[in-house]
């Protein structure tokens, strides 16, 4: 979410006032079914993977994968783009290319990376959104997966064609697979900003939701107490 200054006083009433249109938004609560899982989803032996993801504000993505088992750390930050431009202020423009995006390590021997996009697809935010996720507007905010490995490149693109094909969704799946190229760790402000601001309108609206869909919808991958990244 872009906060400047001026915006900062307002954005309590505002949220609220617009409850009703950013609810109509968050795919979280919209689906609330399992979605298949991804029929390609090869074996990792590594004692650890990392995934980059993208898909709307960093504060809610940060906070559902959070709550994952298997997943030993969130980093809310910026991928696509050139490190110099990856900076708030400078992303919140949405043309410096880089999308706000969570790089997620995790043990695949205790959830794969295809569990991962399961979780991404289903209820962590709507994939067939383009440049946008609820409220949030740009192409900042787009569905992106960086792929980390050509492994994980062919997990993602082959789950996205299995659940096109299967019509999991009432519109395509509007979400891009490109090689990681960089990923750079937003400011210390935005980190664990979920768990740090409960009661703001904006995490109550978009995304608390989301982490009580995960419960719900995937209790066997679901962790009562985050992995904080303050506590690492």
């Amino acid at each position: 979410m872009r906060l400047k200054p001026f915006y900062l006083a307002i954005a309590a009433a505002v949220a609220v006032s617009a409850a009703p249109l950013w609810s109509a938004h968050v795919a979280a609560e919209d689906l609330n079914k399992e979605i298949p899982a991804a029929v390609a989803d090869p074996a990792n032996p590594a004692e650890t993977e990392v995934a980059v993801l993208a898909g709307g504000c960093f504060w809610g993505q940060q906070g559902v994968f959070e709550h994952v088992k298997g997943v030993t750390k969130v980093v809310a930050g910026y991928s696509g783009g050139p490190r110099d431009k990856a900076h708030y202020d400078l992303v919140s423009d949405g043309d410096t290319g880089h999308a706000e995006s969570i790089q997620v390590t995790f043990d695949p021997k205790q959830v794969t990376f295809g569990q991962l996009l399961r979780i991404y697809f289903s209820v962590a935010h709507d994939p067939t959104e383009v440049n946008r996720q609820g409220p949030d507007e740009g192409s900042q905010y787009r569905s992106e997966i960086f792929a980390a490995s050509p492994e994980q490149a062919a997990t993602a693109k082959a789950y996205i064609a299995q659940l096109d094909a299967a019509h999991i969704f009432t519109a395509p799946i509007a979400t891009k697979v490109e090689p990681l190229s960089g990923f750079y760790a937003a400011e210390d402000f935005h980190q664990d900003y979920l768990v740090r601001n409960p009661h703001s309108a904006y995490i109550q609206i978009n995304d608390l939701p989301k982490i009580a869909a995960l419960k719900r919808v995937w209790p066997d991958h679901y962790r009562e107490k985050p992995v904080l990244l303050a506590e690492k």
